[in-house]
Order: C-alpha cells, then sequence, then structure tokens
C-alpha cells in the first residue's frame, strides 16, 4: 500500500525552484472551477493586469502560456518566426544555446554572436552584426538573466541598436521578472518570456509572456501556419481575450497561483521587491568573499538573485551539495555546460530573498567547507554579510 506524501522541508536555494511563498500554496487549495467559469475568468483578467503590472508593460497581449519557462520561449519563437528568417541571437551561456536550438528547430538561419561565459553580450558586437545583415534580420534576442553563470545583461543601449535597424528585440526573462526591473515599454522589448518557479515564488508550470503591438502584428501577418497548434497565440490570446474562445484547458490551480504570487509582489511595492533583492543579495556576495570565494560575474554584471561561485581547489563538488542537503536540508545548485563542477549557483530568489536566509547559507556552507579542509576566518562571512545589510538598508 502506498502511503500519503511525506516530502522533506528542504530550503531550496539553487537556480530554481525556489521556495512557494505560503500564501500561494493555500491560493493553490482553492477548490476548482471550470475554466470557462465566470470566476475563474475574471482570475484571468487579474492575472493579466498583474503580470502588466510586474513586467512593467502596458502590452495587450500579456498572459501565461501552460508550460515551464522553456513553453514560453518556444512560445516567443514558434509564433514569430518562419522558416528561412535570420535572426541574431546571443550565447553567453546555456539559455542562450537553448534559444538558438529553438530557432534553429522553427527553421531560423541563426546569427550566434557569443561571449565567454560570466559576462555580457557587447552593444558594438549587435551592431557590427546588424549592420551587416540588417536589412535580412528578423529579431535579435537576449538572455536578460543567464541563469547558467548569474550575468545580468543591460538592455537599453541593446534596444536601441536593434531598433535602429528596424529589427524586433527578444528578451529571455525566466530568472529577472519580479527580481529586477524589466521595464519592457521603456526599453520598447517586443517579446519576453518568463517562468513561476523563480523570483515569482509560484510552482513551475506557467510561462509569462508579454508581446509588444509591433510584435502581434509580425505574427498577424504570417505567411505560415504556428508550427505548434499548443502554443499558437494567434489562437490562445483569443482565449485570454474577451473573445473566451476555448482553446485547451487552462491549469487552473497553477493560474491561481500566479495570480496570488503576482499580488504579493505589487501588494510589496516594485521597488521594494527590487530593493530586496539588492539588498540580500549584495549581503550574500560579501559574505562569500570574505569567505575567501571568488564569484563569477564582475559585479558591475552581477545578479543579486542569482550567485555563481567558483568551488575552491581540493573542495568536491557534489559531495558538498549532498552534505548541504542531508545536514541542513539546503539545496544550492552546480554549473551547467562547460562549468560544470566549476562552479556553485546560489538562489536568492523571490520569496527566499531573506536576511535569514543569507544567515543560514553563509553558515552552512562555512560548516560543509570546513569538513573538506578549506580554510578561512572563522565568522568572517556572517560578520561581512551584516555590515552589509546594515550600511545599506
Amino acid at each position: 500500500m502506498f502511503t500519503e506524501l511525506n516530502l522533506p522541508k528542504r530550503l531550496l536555494m539553487g537556480p530554481g525552484p525556489s521556495d512557494v511563498h505560503p500564501n500561494v500554496l493555500r491560493a493553490m487549495a482553492s477548490p476548482l472551477v471550470g475554466h470557462l467559469d465566470p470566476a475563474f475568468l475574471e482570475i484571468m483578467n487579474e492575472t493579466m493586469e498583474l503580470l502588466r503590472q510586474v513586467f512593467q508593460t502596458k502590452n495587450k497581449v500579456t498572459l501565461a502560456m501552460s508550460g515551464t519557462g522553456s513553453a514560453g520561449m518556444e512560445t516567443i519563437f514558434v509564433n514569430l518566426i518562419e522558416p528561412g528568417d535570420k535572426v541574431v541571437i546571443g550565447v553567453n551561456g546555456l539559455f542562450g544555446q537553448r534559444m538558438v536550438d529553438v530557432a534553429s528547430r522553427c527553421g531560423a538561419e541563426v546569427i550566434e554572436i557569443t561571449a565567454p561565459w560570466g559576462e555580457i553580450i557587447q552593444p558594438e558586437q549587435v551592431d557590427y552584426v546588424l549592420k551587416q545583415y540588417s536589412a535580412d534580420v528578423k529579431l535579435v534576442a537576449v538572455v536578460h538573466a543567464e541563469t547558467s553563470t548569474g550575468v545580468k545583461q543591460p538592455l537599453k543601449e541593446l534596444s536601441e541598436i536593434v531598433h535602429s535597424h528596424n529589427v524586433l528585440f527578444v528578451c529571455d526573462m525566466v530568472t529577472s521578472l519580479g527580481g529586477i526591473p524589466t521595464k519592457i515599454d521603456e526599453y520598447h522589448i517586443d517579446a519576453a518570456y518568463s517562468g513561476t518557479q523563480k523570483c515569482l515564488s509560484a510552482p513551475p508550470g506557467l510561462a509569462p509572456v508579454t508581446l509588444s503591438d509591433r510584435a502581434v502584428q509580425v505574427l498577424s501577418k504570417r505567411n505560415s501556419n504556428v508550427q505548434s497548434w499548443y502554443l499558437d497565440l494567434s489562437m490562445i490570446q483569443n482565449y485570454w481575450s474577451n473573445e473566451r474562445f476555448y482553446h485547451h484547458t487552462a491549469p487552473i490551480t497553477m493560474v491561481y497561483s500566479l495570480r496570488e504570487a503576482l499580488r504579493l509582489i505589487v501588494n510589496e511595492g516594485l521597488e521594494n521587491v527590487f530593493n530586496r533583492h539588492e539588498l540580500y543579495g549584495g549581503a550574500l556576495h560579501a559574505g562569500l568573499e570574505a569567505m575567501g570565494l571568488e564569484l563569477l560575474v564582475k559585479k558591475e554584471h552581477r545578479l543579486q538573485q542569482l550567485t555563481s561561485v567558483y568551488i575552491p581547489n581540493g573542495v568536491q563538488d557534489a559531495e558538498v551539495r549532498q552534505r548541504l542537503l542531508r545536514k541542513y536540508n539546503l539545496e544550492i545548485g552546480g554549473g551547467l555546460g562547460e562549468l560544470k563542477s566549476k562552479i556553485w549557483r546560489i538562489g536568492l530568489m523571490g520569496y527566499n530573498a531573506r536576511q535569514d536566509n543569507v544567515t543560514y547559507l553563509l553558515a552552512a556552507l562555512e560548516d560543509v567547507l570546513r569538513e573538506q579542509g578549506y580554510h578561512f576566518i572563522s565568522g568572517a562571512a556572517l560578520e561581512a554579510a551584516n555590515r552589509y545589510i546594515r550600511e545599506n538598508e
């Protein structure tokens, strides 16, 4: 006989998912209604409006796709790209590489602009490529917050360059939405996608997307059908609009969770949320460096909600992570791709961006690294983190 679930209580401080806010879990226990029930349609309306506020946009087509953040990526590419289109993609980490893969599967001719993992895509690189190909390029895509490295890609100058060539600008915002400003309208970003399990502090399962009027026009003028029926925005937007034209059964409980997660962010105040991530992310960085650890990304391009730190020589990657999990119920992430076994990725996202989590992580990591024979000044990390908070809050 199978017993009821009895899972350990983990503190999820890896690259995602992050811990779900208790209010969100309670919202998910609400009674199920039909996906065309008037009560649910009103929840959809509220979710769209809350998403616009958190995305920092007035885009009409701002909604949640069924699926995780990767479904958001596919949504944008399958709807905007047709076979033979030229697209430019910035690759400075795993998720830039994934965009190349998805765009290629759509039949696009992909032009890659690369940078070392841990560094940004430079605006002049984009400008140079567009001067060569802009007459034929349909869109430029970059990752705003590269989850594999912890790099924050500046967007303003890139957007100006892209639009000066009359090209669409697309951004992966899976790890940025709800953690740092996205400024969709201010930066004239034509399309962006995200996920629920990072800074929104909801479970994985929905992919918020937003499209500018310009992007919607491109979609409406396609010469061929969108290759994915399930992700076809030309139909799905009619379900989320006043027409309420049935497409597929929405993941109702997940929409409850997203609405509540967004409500919490909006009620706290976007600037307060951004400042909270900045404060405690900075404290974490100060503590790690005081422990003698080296961070992968330069300070000016470093995410506060996702930190990559080099693994010290002689320290076993998997052993440290497994020990943190067994002894402290604390999860951190390892490196991906070319950074596998070279870095740890530590998340401080959404509900988890709190002082007690910074303190707990630093104390636990100190203990486990000491077991591994790594030498540092005991207590220096906590002192540095607390000092940073006192000086910056």
